[in-house]
């Protein structure tokens, strides 16, 4: 059986690390791609405007399959593209504005909500079908969980309360909606 010995580095990892420089090294050379140093890796003659066609090698670096290696096109910025209009300078009202050629106007204040009402000025009946609606749920959840022998007429009890609510909630809701009205609020 081969074991490595405890006190021996790990030749697997020292090949891992000459095989993988080895291959970076092979992608960023100058050497030819080719085997006659004209053609693609593959023996066939280099396409037109490629380095290889060119006579030189082609590198890693050289590899554009979509065309997009010329120049890049570069982005004026707003007071150059100000002095570039025609008959513009800086500062001249005639020129043409960009989408990022603008002064942010002063602010014309913050936007402050109203105060909500107050629970304590709430209608009792209203306040009660509220807790009946959020709380028949909670109560079924917390009697699963923890009161698994609850009789029948508690469990009963406790969804008749919550349909209840939720009814009364429902029945106090506005009857006609105000056609002029979108629901925003300024």
């Amino acid at each position: 059986m081969n074991r490595p010995d405890a006190g021996s580095p790990d030749q697997g990892a020292n090949h891992d690390d000459a095989v993988w420089l080895d291959l970076v090294a092979r992608l960023e050379s100058d050497s030819p791609t080719g085997p006659a140093g004209t053609g693609t890796a593959d023996g066939t003659q280099a396409p037109e405007g490629t380095p290889a066609a060119a006579g030189r090698s082609a590198t890693f670096r050289d590899f554009d399959p979509l065309g997009l290696a010329g120049a890049a096109p570069t982005e004026l910025s707003a007071a150059e593209r100000q002095d570039s209009a025609p008959g513009g300078t800086a500062g001249n009202g005639n020129a043409a504005a960009g989408p990022r050629d603008y002064d942010v106007d002063g602010d014309d204040g913050d936007f402050i909500p109203e105060e909500p009402p107050s629970l304590a000025g709430t209608d009792p009946l209203t306040m009660l079908a509220w807790l009946a609606a959020v709380g028949g749920p909670i109560a079924l959840l917390l009697s699963a969980m923890f009161w698994r022998s609850a009789p029948l007429l508690a469990v009963v009890g406790i969804v008749g309360v919550f349909v209840l609510g939720t009814v009364y909630l429902i029945m106090k809701l506005p009857k006609e909606k105000d056609e002029n009205d979108d629901g925003a609020r300024v």
